[in-house]
């Protein structure tokens, strides 16, 4: 989440450049900036609490889909918790929390960015498997196994955001009137470091994941067309839209980073440099908000698509949504086929290994 407090502080800069990290106070947009991240806080924490507390507390038999949006409701919501910093931050226009929880947070903040995709793309391809290969691959996935993939998804995506510590540190700035603010800000002190950075978030953090996203979808689709299958599926179609979604979110801060990686191919005095620049400056702020945003809308996205059960669950109608896609993926008459199989299976769509006990999860 480079920049986003950042953003909101700067102005335009009479001289662009990826390493030069100005801080200029603007009561408005500082403002504007606090009441965003307030609502923010205030939409996302109790919303993703209320995810966790519906799967934990309300659902005996968790299927990986739904134990995938438990993990996905955990790093969201923690990630909502620390907007608290951003709200003081912009308050008070300097960063006054030192320079170790300067690099802790971001960390933290690039961990939830790569966590959100990674189980995203976790879920599509535990969809492939069910629909594509039901009766072969999808049997390997046990109880055990889905604790591991958990487990090692949430050490590779500390591992990988550990860049945000590196490039990450508090600088002091004195304004026209001797006045000395902190900035929590990026430290590259080379080219390389801004295209290193970058680059590998956007590569790591959103190529690959939704290249894998965009081919399991590809080949559900065309499993589905061959075999005529006709359904009415809630997960599916949950699943798909937490993906449009999260890409629609986070498609412009990444188009922003890249902008940036070819800003820091040219000279410091090129003026191709300065406009790229001057173009990812002038927009980082919004983008980065609507990446931020997007870990407090999967709370809106399930009370829409739960909203057929309010009226009759109340508060549980959360758990509803969630026991209605695992008994979709554990074999209903609406995940049978209506037409005939040239394999002769019955049911391509189970998610036959729903896990009756808690998984020990990052939660």
């Amino acid at each position: 989440m480079n920049n986003i407090s950042v953003s909101f502080l700067t102005g335009p800069k009479t001289t662009p450049d990826p390493d030069e990290e100005n801080a200029v106070k603007n009561d408005y947009s500082a403002a504007i900036g606090a009441l965003i991240f307030s609502l923010v806080f205030l939409l996302g924490v109790p919303g993703n609490l209320f995810i966790v507390w519906s799967i934990l507390a309300r659902i005996r038999q968790r299927s990986v889909t739904t134990l995938l949006i438990l993990n996905l409701a955990c790093a969201d919501g923690f990630l909502m918790a620390l907007t608290i910093f951003f709200i003081i931050y912009l308050a008070m226009q300097s960063w006054v929390f030192g320079n170790t929880m300067c690099k802790i947070v971001f960390y933290l903040c690039n961990s939830n960015m790569y966590a959100s995709v990674f189980l995203i793309t976790l879920m599509s391809v535990n969809r492939l498997l069910a629909v594509v290969f039901p009766h072969t691959l999808y049997h390997l996935i046990t109880r055990k196994v889905v604790k591991r993939v958990i487990l090692g998804t949430w050490v590779l995506v500390m591992v990988i955001s550990i860049p945000s510590l590196v490039f990450r540190d508090v600088k002091e700035e004195t304004d026209d009137m001797n006045q000395t603010t902190y900035v929590c800000a990026p430290n590259h002190t080379l080219r390389r470091h801004v295209r290193f950075e970058y680059a590998f978030q956007t590569v790591a953090g959103f190529i690959i994941p939704y290249a894998i996203i965009i081919t399991s979808y590809v080949l559900i689709l065309k499993r589905l067309r061959e075999t005529r299958f006709q359904r009415n599926i809630r997960s599916e179609k949950l699943i798909l839209a937490i993906v449009i979604m999260f890409g629609l979110f986070w498609l412009p801060y990444h188009v922003i980073n890249m902008i940036q990686v070819a800003a820091a191919w040219y000279p410091k005095d090129s003026a191709t440099r300065k406009r790229l620049y001057g173009m990812a400056e002038s927009t980082r702020a919004v983008t980065s908000t609507l990446a931020f945003i997007s870990s407090c809308a999967n709370p809106v996205l399930y009370t829409f698509a739960g909203k057929s059960y309010i009226k009759n669950n109340g508060f549980a109608f959360m758990a509803k949504l969630f026991e209605g896609t695992s008994l979709e993926q554990t074999g209903t008459k609406s995940t049978q086929f209506t037409a005939k199989d040239d394999l002769g299976k019955n049911n391509i769509d189970s998610e036959n290994h729903t896990l009756a006990s808690p998984l020990q999860n990052r939660c």
